[in-house]
């Protein structure tokens, strides 16, 4: 968690009404739509780290299904969104690729939760990522990123399919849209708020 000083504020005072940040990461697997949802929320101008596809990738990045893809995130895309007055979202959203994982340690160090885009036509992708962060107990949720001509399958039949743990909530969006994408990190936000709040109960139970 983080905290920013009110712009409004004079520097050097203090501010009572300090704004809260908080840092979410979107991770999922290649080509699943992890640039596009930061940019299409992000109120300020997405930070990337795009690089185009090259032949020497091609032996390591599968891009079955995603056919038309040319680039890829090398580092990390970032944005920010506010999701109500005073309470802002950070956003950082992660390389897909396995040789790129040892950044998801550093990245997640702080964060609040996580959003794990899945794509239901290569949804074997999205099981390190489910791994990652239910073996170091970081609240996520699971969107469905609902690509055009994919099959659709309800949530349940996803959360079956990846062997979520009870609880863990499976949403479905569209990561062009903004309001799509807002009401996946809400709903995270409060999935990460109702464990906070177990936690603390079992901690003085």
């Amino acid at each position: 968690m983080a905290y920013e000083r009110s712009e409004n504020h004079p520097a050097g005072e203090v501010d009572d009404t300090t704004d809260l940040a908080l840092k979410i990461l979107v991770a999922g697997g290649f080509g699943v739509g992890k640039t596009t949802l930061v940019g299409a929320v992000s109120e300020i101008r997405p930070l990337r780290t795009e690089e185009r596809l090259s032949r020497a990738g091609e032996s390591v990045d599968d891009t079955g299904g995603v056919d038309q893809k040319t680039t890829t995130t090398v580092a990390m895309d970032f944005g920010r969104i506010t999701i109500r007055s005073g309470l802002s979202l950070y956003l950082f959203g992660t390389p897909g690729q396995d040789r790129f994982w040892f950044l998801w340690d550093d990245l997640s160090q702080g964060a609040l939760g996580a959003v794990v885009l899945a794509d239901t036509r290569r949804l074997e992708d999205s099981f390190p990522a489910v791994d990652y962060f239910e073996h170091r107990g970081i609240p996520f949720v699971v969107a469905v990123n609902c690509f055009t001509g994919a099959r659709r399958y309800g949530v349940g039949d996803v959360s079956r399919a990846l062997d979520l743990d009870r609880g863990t909530p499976v949403v479905l969006c569209d990561a062009r849209v903004r309001d799509s994408g807002k009401d996946v990190l809400v709903q995270l936000v409060e999935h990460a708020g109702r464990m906070r709040a177990a936690r603390l109960l079992d901690s003085v139970g």
